[in-house]
């Protein structure tokens, strides 16, 4: 059994580390570059200022979120390399869908990154929206690899093992595995969903402080449309793939409802809305549930079979706790997202959310920028569980977690993980002393408005 002090746990907590603090940075990046490029072609199309105003504006976190982000992504290539070498040795496809990830998504989005930022006034609009578009694909598409790789560790297709190597026989089914597309979709909404919920919360912050009012009613409004559609959407997207979990990985999902036995025929499954799992006894210690709620979800009937984890050796059952209430925060804060989106939509129907009348919206503008936070902790939830619930698979039915690590000293492993903790600690602390220096100062006023709309151009 891995210790915390041995060399599987120690690289497990420093590549979790690594991820969780680029996945905070890159989610926003994707949602923040759409939202930028919607802004642009707005005004484009209707040649209202406002909306080139605020794509100057929201630019500048941008450029600051994709640096940070560059910086954390950089040490887990590194340690892919370094720490999970064996597994590396053994299968080459996980690096060949890295190294495409970066030659061809990265290198877009970092390449059209200079021309949007640094070609403002300096390019035709036209061109300069077509950058925009381009980081946008970019940023879009390492989404896409990003998710293969981790969704073929997940789902392994279009391989043999000849040897002990994994051998691919067939690209397009390893990249088309079973879990990529529900799983890409599900991320790639949980991407513009944060992104959004940011933008509105910032919004919502300045017009409780009563600065540019107008300005930023304006993005709160685009923000709200878009988290109408993507709410309901990322909700219904959220359910296929835990069903898709059901089918692919049920030991996964029976430690994500934290449901030990198969329910017999004629009797439903209750969903567990809060638990305290008992590993040892293979119990829960208590619940709180509601019946035939889980079999409903699953198989879409009340008494639906749904395997408990006791089907299951238990050497291979996953942490059931750290699989369980991540899960569960993922779940909650996506169904108060869908709430926030309906509360607002309603307050906009009545009239409540122009200019004038928005800043007396005060406990829903509370709301939203809470709702920014939230939406991080339920993308790190959701990566928890995706990642824990695998275990005690790295590639899940062919390759053990513990046979892939690189047999490193554990003072090593843990004296780098120290060190990286100090590092995305610092660079965290620098991203929100910048961030808050940019809202602080707010909308540039020499980019509020096109060159060609000022007087003497």
């Amino acid at each position: 059994m891995d210790t915390l002090f041995d060399t599987v746990m120690l690289s497990r907590l420093q590549f979790a580390a690594m991820a969780m603090v680029h996945i905070s940075f890159s989610v926003l990046t994707v949602g923040l570059a759409l939202f930028i490029a919607v802004m642009e072609g707005l005004w484009l199309r209707t040649k209202d200022p406002v909306y080139y105003g605020h794509a100057r504006f929201w630019s500048r976190l941008l450029i600051l979120n994709f640096g940070i982000g560059v910086v954390t992504g950089l040490p887990l290539e590194f340690a892919f390399g370094n720490n999970w070498a064996p597994f590396a040795a053994r299968s080459t496809f996980f690096g060949e869908i890295l190294g495409t990830e970066t030659l061809s998504a990265f290198m877009l989005e970092a390449g059209f990154l200079g021309v949007m930022i640094f070609g403002w006034n300096r390019v035709p609009p036209k061109l300069h929206f077509f950058s925009t578009c381009m980081v946008v694909l970019g940023s879009s598409l390492s989404v896409f690899w990003i998710m293969v790789a981790n969704s073929w560790m997940q789902s392994p297709a279009g391989v043999v093992v000849d040897g002990g190597r994994i051998i691919v026989t067939d690209f397009r089914e390893a990249i088309f595995n079973p879990d990529m597309m529900i799983s890409t979709a599900h991320m790639y909404l949980a991407c513009l969903q944060t992104s959004l919920l940011v933008v509105g919360g910032i919004s919502a912050w300045y017009v409780l402080k009563g600065r540019h009012t107008a300005f930023f009613a304006r993005s709160f409004q685009t923000a709200l449309i878009a988290a109408l559609v993507i709410s309901p959407l990322q909700v219904w997207v959220g359910d296929e793939n835990g069903r898709e979990v059901a089918r692919l990985q049920p030991t996964k999902l029976a430690a994500m409802e934290a449901h030990w036995e198969t329910n017999l025929p004629g009797q439903g499954a209750a969903w567990i809305i809060a638990a305290w799992p008992d590993e040892a006894n293979q119990k829960n210690a208590w619940a709180v549930e509601v019946p035939y709620v889980l079999s409903l979800l699953l198989t879409h009937s009340p008494t639906g079979e749904v395997k408990g984890l006791r089907e299951f050796p238990q050497d291979l059952h996953p942490p059931i706790l750290l699989t369980f209430y991540p899960f569960r925060v993922m779940v909650f804060a996506g169904f108060a997202f869908l709430g926030l989106a309906l509360w607002t939509g309603w307050r906009w129907k009545k009239g409540a959310l122009t200019a004038e009348r928005l800043a007396g919206e005060r406990r829903l503008l509370w709301a939203w920028m809470a709702a920014g936070p939230l939406a991080w902790a339920a993308v790190e939830g959701g990566w928890i569980t995706r990642e824990v619930g695998r275990q005690p698979w790295l590639v899940y039915g062919l390759v053990r977690t513990g046979e892939a690590a690189t047999p490193l000293p554990a003072g090593a492993v843990a004296a780098s993980l120290a060190g990286y903790l100090v590092i995305a600690g610092l660079l965290t602390a620098a991203f929100v002393a910048l961030a808050a220096r940019v809202l602080a100062q707010g909308p540039d006023p020499s980019t509020l408005e096109p060159p060609q709309a000022r007087p003497g151009h």
